[in-house]
């Protein structure tokens, strides 16, 4: 990858910009706890050429849920299935939204 193609992504939420380090220090959190996340298959981050984990500003999003449900006294296993089960109602909201979409532009007297 050049410099370039690194500049190009540095908006993108996926790229894998983030140390360990540098990700536990940005959530004022230990490496541990990254580590948690990733046992628990909450987050699953890649990984350098060196074996290093890299993480995303997704991913640091997630483990910040994660970091506050915990906080907040839910284990750890419980606050990855409340995150996990928060994504997949969000999912859920937008196809049922896409699937309404079509029938009121059809039907707009049924949307008033």
């Amino acid at each position: 990858m050049t410099a370039d193609d690194s500049f190009n992504r540095i908006d993108d939420d996926d790229y894998p910009a983030y140390t360990m380090g540098r990700a536990a220090e940005t959530l004022g959190t230990t490496q541990g706890f990254l580590r948690a996340l990733g046992e628990a298959r909450l987050i699953t981050p890649l990984r350098s050429e060196g074996g290093h984990r890299r993480y995303s500003r997704y991913q640091l999003r997630i483990a910040a849920r994660a970091r506050e449900l915990v906080d907040q006294g839910t284990p750890i296993e419980a606050a990855c299935r409340i995150i996990i089960l928060e994504d997949q109602l969000e999912e859920a909201q937008r196809i049922n939204a896409e699937h309404h979409r079509p029938a009121e532009s059809a039907n707009p007297t049924a949307a008033s």
